[in-house]
C-alpha cells in the first residue's frame, strides 16, 4: 500500500511536471532591440540555422543580456515560464559557436536545462580584446551610412521534444543506477569492517 501512494506521488510531483516542462513549445521568436536594425550580412541570416544579428548604439550589457534571457524565458504556449539560467562563455568561443571570423567582446549562453539555449554575442568594436586600442577602429559596423556601436548576435539551439525526453530520462535512469552502485558498494564496505 505504502510502495503504491510513493509511486502515484512520484508520478504525480515529479514524472508529470517533468515531462510537461520538457513536452512544452520552445520560446517564440525573439524580438529585436528597441532602436536597433536588422543585419544582413552572410552569418547573419539563412546561411546559419538559428542565428540572428542587429546592430545597435545600446552598449549596456545587463541591459541587453536581460532583454534577451526575459523574452527567451517563456514558452510560446500560453506564455508559460521555462526554467532558466546564463552562462558566461569567454569571447573566443563565440568562432565555435557561429563562424571562425567571429568577433566579439563577450559571450552568455540562456540555458534551459535538457531543452534548448539561446547564445548572446556582442560586439563592442572600441573594447575588441582581440585588437590593439589604436586599430579598432577599422572594426566599426558602418551600416546604411551610420556607424553603429554594437553588434549582437543570436545562435537559438532548438531540440525536438522526443530528443529531451529522451535525455533527460536516459541521464535520470543512469543518475539511479549510479546511486544505487554507491549505496550497494557503501553497505558492502561497512559490512566488511563490522565483521573485523
Amino acid at each position: 500500500m505504502i510502495k503504491k501512494i510513493l509511486l502515484s506521488a512520484f508520478f504525480l510531483f515529479f514524472v508529470l511536471p517533468v515531462s510537461v516542462y520538457l513536452l512544452l513549445p520552445p520560446p517564440p521568436a525573439l524580438p529585436s532591440l528597441p532602436d536597433s536594425i536588422q543585419s544582413i550580412e552572410p552569418g547573419d541570416t539563412i546561411q546559419l540555422k538559428g542565428a540572428t544579428a542587429l546592430y545597435t548604439d545600446n552598449t549596456n550589457r545587463q541591459e541587453i543580456l536581460n532583454f534577451y534571457q526575459d523574452a527567451y524565458s517563456y514558452s510560446s504556449l500560453k506564455n508559460l515560464p521555462l526554467f532558466s539560467y546564463r552562462l558566461n562563455h569567454p569571447p573566443e568561443k563565440a568562432r565555435e559557436v557561429f563562424v571562425e571570423t567571429k568577433q566579439s567582446y563577450y559571450l552568455e549562453e540562456v540555458i534551459h536545462p535538457f531543452r534548448e539555449s539561446l547564445f548572446i554575442n556582442g560586439f563592442e568594436w572600441d573594447q575588441d580584446p582581440f585588437t590593439p586600442p589604436e586599430k579598432r577602429i577599422k572594426n566599426r559596423p558602418e551600416v546604411e551610412g551610420k556607424p553603429w556601436a554594437n553588434k549582437i548576435s543570436l545562435m537559438r539551439l532548438d531540440n525536438p521534444a522526443l530528443v529531451r525526453l529522451t535525455l533527460f530520462w536516459a541521464a535520470f535512469y543512469l543518475l539511479l543506477l549510479t546511486l544505487k552502485a554507491y549505496f550497494e558498494t557503501t553497505k558492502s564496505f561497512f559490512l566488511k569492517i563490522k565483521k573485523k
